[in-house]
């Protein structure tokens, strides 16, 4: 297993670095590529703890940092459950949170995990294999209306309703089992003649869907927010547009909470600020990075700092 160097990973250290001591959590650590680099540019009495719910990266990141000891403590569980795990880390507040929102390369590139169109695998998409429902389910079980509804609310596929009409007709002679069986039925969907891969969408859709990623997002934004010192950072990498309009939408909301009605000359709800949003415009890859790593092209960060 090889997992490559994170995506924006010169502009998250640059901002979420701080002189002093500081505790930090990165709440998706993948191969540990961004906790390696808070390991190594942090002072030595601060702390990182990691988050993960995929047990193959856990065991990958655990030998890769097992030099750090006691300056790290992983656990295993979703994300959207942070202000559990600060608890059981120790700690009522934090001063750093970073979130790399997506697949990870590795999972990506995992053939056995059926996310990707570019494989034949078994058609799976779970980044939790304990998760009830599978990519497999929803295309084999699912009514023609709901994939429809999940290929357009989380693909933005314009050809939704095609699609699902003919993974139902195709299912009628047999299931179907495998990411190309999947793909070869979008493609006749929708044909070839695209920039991107036709089944990209279709596939982003119901990989969303299974994971309950948007979900999961926006409780994870909320539960971090509340969770930082003050003058503490929140760092949000997004790879999509439904995450990165979640996001823009969220920091906008804890920079300016109020819910008055614009004729009020004074508000009167009482919300208040919870501080301000760092980046005015998304920070995206600079050229040197996107020559090395097609990933980067669709990446956004995003920062908040806690007043």
């Amino acid at each position: 297993m090889e997992y490559h160097k994170p995506v924006l990973f010169d502009e998250v250290m640059e901002n979420i670095i701080k002189k002093e001591k500081a505790i930090y959590v990165d709440c998706t650590l993948g191969g540990g590529g961004h906790t390696e680099g808070i390991l190594k540019s942090s002072s030595d009495d601060s702390k990182v703890i990691a988050i993960d719910q995929d047990i193959e990266a856990i065991n990958f990141a655990k030998k890769r940092l097992e030099n750090y000891g006691n300056k790290m403590e992983i656990f295993q569980d979703n994300f959207r459950n942070i202000d559990t795990v600060v608890y059981f880390a120790g700690f009522n507040k934090v001063d750093r949170i970073l979130m790399d929102i997506g697949v990870s390369s590795n999972q990506l590139d995992n053939i056995e995990r059926g996310f990707s169109y570019k494989y034949e695998a078994k058609l799976d998409m779970r980044m939790n294999k304990e998760l009830s429902v599978s990519a497999y389910d929803v295309v084999n079980k699912f009514a023609e209306k709901e994939i429809a509804d999940i290929i357009y609310k989380y693909g933005e596929e314009p050809k939704s309703r095609k699609i699902a009409k003919n993974i139902v007709e195709y299912r009628k002679n047999k299931n179907i089992e495998t990411t190309v069986e999947l793909s070869d039925i979008v493609i006749k969907s929708i044909g070839k003649s695209m920039k991107k891969h036709p089944s990209k969408r279709t596939f982003q859709a119901i990989r969303i869907f299974v994971n309950k990623e948007l979900e999961v997002l926006e409780e994870a934004l909320d539960k971090a927010v509340n969770l930082l010192n003050k003058g503490g950072k929140l760092l949000v990498i997004t790879f999509h547009s439904l995450e990165d309009r979640m996001v823009k939408e969220k920091f906008r909301k804890y920079e300016n909470p109020c819910v008055c009605p614009p004729e009020l000359p004074v508000c009167v709800c009482k919300k208040e600020s919870l501080g301000k949003i760092v980046t005015k415009k998304p920070i995206t890859a600079k050229n040197e990075e996107l020559e090395i790593n097609n990933r980067a092209h669709s990446a956004k960060l995003r920062i908040f700092e806690r007043s």
